[in-house]
């Protein structure tokens, strides 16, 4: 059977980004080498054809997509998934996103206002953890983006986030 062809079917039914450590660990008669050459040309297959479909790197790990030129026509059949988010959560994920890890009172300090309610919502949909405790006095929690908040925003690692520079100049 040709690997690259059990990787796509692996991709398509996957409703959550596939990682290079999770093909490697279930495909284990194939080598990293074959696993990692098969992917790669799949990539390649898929996004250098004038295909609807796309495999991007999202979360760490691989998901087929459609195609953004495809996404008006798609909407019009499948309902995008509303995941609800008001202003005051999409602030905090953004604090959240730009300076993690971060407390609790720093978020407070940069939004102006008390975020308890907002951290649980986010804590709740799986967009934000607990990445530990600060060695500030009374050593408080520390929140980080998860991976389910990359999937959401299509992005290979928080790197991917837009810089300043970038955002002000879609403002011009």
């Amino acid at each position: 059977m040709d690997l690259s062809r059990i990787i796509e079917a692996v991709l398509y039914s996957s409703p959550r980004p596939v990682t290079l450590r999770g093909l490697i660990k279930k495909l284990e008669v194939y080598s990293l080498e074959d696993i990692q050459k098969a992917l790669n040309e799949l990539i390649k297959e898929y996004n250098y054809s004038d295909r609807a479909l796309e495999i991007v790197g999202v979360a760490g790990g691989y998901q087929m997509r459609t195609k953004m030129d495809y996404r008006e026509w798609v909407k019009r059949f499948v309902k995008e998934k509303d995941i609800g988010l008001t202003r005051a959560m999409l602030e905090a994920i953004a604090i959240i996103a730009y300076k993690q890890p971060i407390t609790k009172r720093e978020i407070d300090i940069l939004r102006g206002v008390d975020s308890a309610r907002v951290i649980k919502q986010l804590l709740e949909r799986r967009l934000i953890e607990i990445a530990g405790r600060n060695e500030d006095v009374g050593k408080p929690i520390i929140f980080r983006t998860t991976n389910k908040f990359l999937e959401l925003y299509g992005l290979k690692d928080i790197g991917d986030l837009p810089t300043f520079k970038e955002i002000e100049s879609l403002e011009k």
